[in-house]
């Protein structure tokens, strides 16, 4: 059954010579993989492959897959178009590595509207919003809310953060944790919204310390996650 939502592209990859394999995180579907067959041929087809850029909020009418086969779309348009993220050298490495990140993070096929819309809102924020160094991270933290690992914050006096079990502690702990100016880093951005960013003051050396400590944490979490590929290319742009 065809079904009429809102979905952000997640990835696409080249199959055979002219056909994509889409991944999307749709509002009313979930996790959508579809086959976008001849899309890159010679002739002019109703879907355009420039719409299927990391992160692009679309509307699509979609058929989704059963037993393990790809869904297709019967139609996809722009929903939400970006101004400045496909322009702004910044904007659009922190766009490829919250795609990677999403990929990856993005495993149930049952529709989630709220986390749908945290996704949407921050996209659309980026867009809009400037200075946007610390974006990606506060982006990452928030995100936990909706995998099912936001850090405890019911106390926040221990000088240490416990990766495995979420929480903060006065002892250092025995596993993967985070201390000294990343742990007040990190506990000053608990709880903020995207406007709040700016008053949490980071240095490259900082954010690039606390970022992959966030990592860490969902590698500790999501089973199979690995650190992103375009890492690399985030820390050169904003070094």
């Amino acid at each position: 059954m065809a079904l009429a939502t809102p979905a952000i592209v997640l990835s696409s990859i080249k199959y055979g010579d002219n056909s994509l394999i889409v991944r999307l995180y749709g509002q009313e579907t979930g996790l959508l993989q579809c086959m976008l067959k001849g899309i890159l041929g010679r002739r002019k087809g109703k879907l355009s492959p420039g719409l299927f850029q990391p992160l692009s909020q679309l509307e699509v009418i979609a058929v989704p897959g059963r037993n393990g086969k790809l869904g297709y779309l019967k139609e996809a348009t722009l929903g939400i178009p970006y101004t400045t993220i496909p322009t702004d050298i910044h904007k659009s490495a922190i766009a490829i590595f919250l795609a990677e990140t999403l990929s990856q993070s993005l495993r149930e096929e049952a529709p989630d509207p709220m986390l749908y819309r945290y996704i949407q809102s921050a996209l659309t924020w980026l867009d809009g919003s400037n200075p946007i160094a610390n974006f990606h991270v506060l982006f990452l933290i928030g995100l936990t809310r909706y995998l099912g690992f936001y850090p405890d914050d019911s106390y926040q006096e221990g000088g240490y953060f416990d990766m495995v079990e979420g929480a903060f502690t006065t002892y250092p702990p025995a596993g993967p944790g985070i201390s000294g100016e990343q742990v007040s880093l990190f506990r000053q951005l608990l709880g903020i919204n995207f406007d709040g960013i700016e008053t949490v003051k980071m240095n490259k050396m900082q954010r690039r310390e606390l970022l992959r400590s966030l990592i860490n944490y969902y590698e500790i979490h999501l089973q199979g996650f690995r650190k992103p590929r375009s890492l690399d290319v985030l820390d050169e742009v904003f070094s």
